[in-house]
């Protein structure tokens, strides 16, 4: 029965992304959930589909929730962008409920913050006052909820899935709710971990309503088109993921990871493209020494330029990471690259996690 469901699910999602493909939805709806969390995963960026056993599976792919080493596993992220004008944060919980089950939670927050609010510049008599400018907050949530369970069926898989609700917001000119599902399949062959993480497969709706009457003056004299609401789509997208582990003697460990990302929205500048759907692949590494000291490096977003001359040349974003394990204690550090192709500031990010059960 479980298999069926699963089967009927991956079904209808590839229906449904062919058909969001062929309708006039917009590029890049909900981006800011496709930058990933865990400084852990980012310094592999973000190769890490088939790799994520802990709390974070939450968001690379739910049905490693039945992994966790502990009953309970919390985390921490912050991580800033563009020189600190963009804030990323992300809080994620997950519990085992019983052998086979688990349960998570997860928020995460992009938004730039203290915008100045021009509008009222200028008083009634025409002069400039600066006390009349005002700050606001335009800002991207993320609640997921996740279910992970064991089931068995091709030798015992884990099947996962999310519930997710988006909350967007730009001060108080516009304001946008969304509702999507995701599904999440994992297979163990010994060291070789398989993974397929399936993105709103229904379709993420975002539902935008704007108070125009805050904007309409200002829009009308500038020439700008007054927004309306209106519904904004975002469409499925697939991850196949692929990781093994080495062991190295007796004190080193070596883990490869592979993602494979197919987006289903048009042509994107990826490393493969056609007219319907994209793919960008994904490349992992992390050194261990005593399952306690790590090292990580990786690369993706590989892009094609075209350089000044005419030619082309492609690029790629490089990643770095660091992490330190103290029992079930974890501490993350990843730098990353916005896109090596643009002279954007490094970002920094730092994660923490804890594991801990019940006290007997």
């Amino acid at each position: 029965m479980h298999v069926r469901i699963v089967i009927a699910a991956i079904l209808g999602w590839l229906c449904i992304s062919n058909s969001f493909a062929q309708s006039n939805t917009p590029k890049y709806s909900n981006e800011f959930l496709a930058i990933g969390v865990n400084a852990r995963a980012l310094g592999m960026a973000s190769a890490f589909t088939a790799v994520a056993n802990d709390v974070s599976a939450g968001y690379w792919n739910p049905s490693g929730l039945t992994q966790l080493a502990c009953k309970y596993d919390v985390s921490l992220m912050h991580a800033q962008y563009f020189a600190g004008i963009a804030n990323y944060d992300y809080l994620g919980f997950a519990t085992k409920i019983d052998s086979v089950s688990s349960l998570g939670f997860s928020v995460i927050r992009f938004g730039i913050d203290d915008i100045p609010d021009t509008r009222f510049l200028y008083d009634a008599n025409g002069a400039l006052n600066y006390d009349n400018i005002q700050f606001f907050s335009a800002s991207d949530y993320a609640f997921l909820f996740s279910y992970a369970r064991k089931i068995n069926a091709l030798g015992s898989i884990d099947v996962g899935g999310n519930a997710k609700i988006i909350y967007r917001h730009a001060g108080n000119f516009a304001t946008a709710w969304g509702y999507g599902l995701d599904l999440s399949l994992s297979k163990s062959i010994k060291k070789l971990n398989l993974a397929l993480m399936l993105r709103d497969i229904t379709g993420t709706y975002n539902a935008w309503s704007h108070n125009t009457e805050l904007v309409a003056d200002i829009y009308t004299q500038t020439g700008n088109v007054i927004p309306e609401n209106s519904i904004e789509i975002t469409l499925p997208r697939a991850i196949l993921g692929v990781s093994y582990q080495f062991d190295i003697l007796t004190k080193f460990g070596l883990l490869l990871a592979l993602d494979l990302e197919t987006t289903f929205d048009g042509k994107r500048n990826t490393l493969i493209k056609s007219s319907t759907a994209s793919m960008d692949p994904k490349f992992g590494i992390e050194a261990s020494y005593l399952s306690m000291f790590f090292l990580r490096f990786g690369a993706g977003q590989f892009q094609e330029i075209e350089n000044f001359d005419r030619s082309t040349s492609t690029v790629y974003q490089p990643n770095f990471g660091v992490g330190v394990k103290l029992n079930n204690f974890n501490i993350d550090y990843a730098l990353t690259d916005i896109g090596d192709q643009a002279e954007t500031p490094y970002s920094h990010v730092i994660s923490l996690k804890l594991g801990f059960d019940d006290k007997k």
